[in-house]
């Protein structure tokens, strides 16, 4: 006769595995369960012609077997049913091997928006070949912000977008973005990696965009997540999860972490849902 010792284990064992098994499929529904999150950004620098202009940010779409171009399809198709006025890559976009990287680009080419398409590339992108990646990226259509800017004019106003190269693999030159604007410009800066906020010395950027963390990927309930990317390397700044998601502030500069689209290292996510970031500039 079984004892109640080796019966009461037995049932934590099998709890144990149940539970197990629902975070599994928990996470595996919701790396595939891409969101919609509307943001209001406001901001007293943003001008008359560009009040009420949409921005769709997404990044980190890991194009690959658990990200496939039908994946990338349906996610342009979603974008470009929202109209958007901009549209930001924020970096990490496929593979290089010629299963997914074509196929990537057929589809990623057909996003559409008033005033183009702004990227810049992630650690991922030079993993893979960070040349071939950008230069795709240019016969889209796109423009490539990687320490490089630009002015979008709208009548008698304009802001400007740019961005910096990636922080772990690229050297960051942000007077390529700043040396020609006032305080009282309205300013977007792209870095895949929010680590970068640490080193920017400047109150002329009014909003940055990032991604890189994937919000932890796998959380313990979207609260802390054990590993984090600023962890990876530790000749690097260490910002532990101080960046992982959401809205920061440094001096004037908001930033926004998106979760992005796709997953690194394994085809799960858990309480660190993707997302499709969607922000309406209004005038404070």
């Amino acid at each position: 006769m079984i004892s109640r010792k080796k019966k009461y284990l037995s049932y934590c064992v099998l709890a144990v595995f149940v539970v197990a098994c629902i975070c599994l499929v928990y996470g595996y529904f919701e790396a595939r369960n891409i969101k919609l999150k509307e943001v209001t950004y406001l901001d007293k620098d943003i001008p008359d012609a560009f009040a009420g202009k949409k921005i769709i940010f997404i990044s980190d779409i890991h194009s690959n077997k658990y990200f496939t171009s039908k994946d990338v399809a349906k996610l342009v198709e979603r974008i470009n049913e929202r109209n958007p006025d901009i549209i930001v890559i924020g970096g990490d976009n496929t593979l290089k091997d010629s299963i997914y990287f074509r196929p990537f680009f057929r589809e990623i080419k057909k996003l559409k928006s008033k005033y183009g398409v702004y990227t810049v590339l992630g650690n991922h992108d030079y993993w893979e070949d960070a040349k071939l990646i950008q230069q795709s990226f240019i016969n889209c259509g796109f423009n490539i912000c990687d320490n490089q800017s630009y002015w979008i004019k709208e009548g008698n106003d304009s802001i400007k977008i740019g961005g910096v190269g990636e922080f772990w693999e690229d050297t960051q030159i942000l007077d390529n973005t700043t040396d020609d604007i006032k305080p009282s410009d309205f300013c977007i800066l792209l870095s895949h990696n929010p680590d970068y906020m640490e080193m920017m010395n400047s109150d002329l950027v009014d909003l940055m965009l990032s991604g890189h963390t994937h919000a932890g990927q796998i959380t313990l309930f979207g609260l802390h997540a054990p590993i984090m990317p600023s962890t990876w390397h530790p000749e690097y700044i260490q910002t532990g999860q101080k960046y992982r998601y959401g809205w920061k502030e440094k001096g004037k500069t908001k930033l926004y972490v998106t979760s992005g689209i796709g997953m690194g290292g394994i085809p799960f996510r858990f309480f660190a849902q993707p997302e499709i970031v969607e922000i309406t500039l209004k005038q404070d």
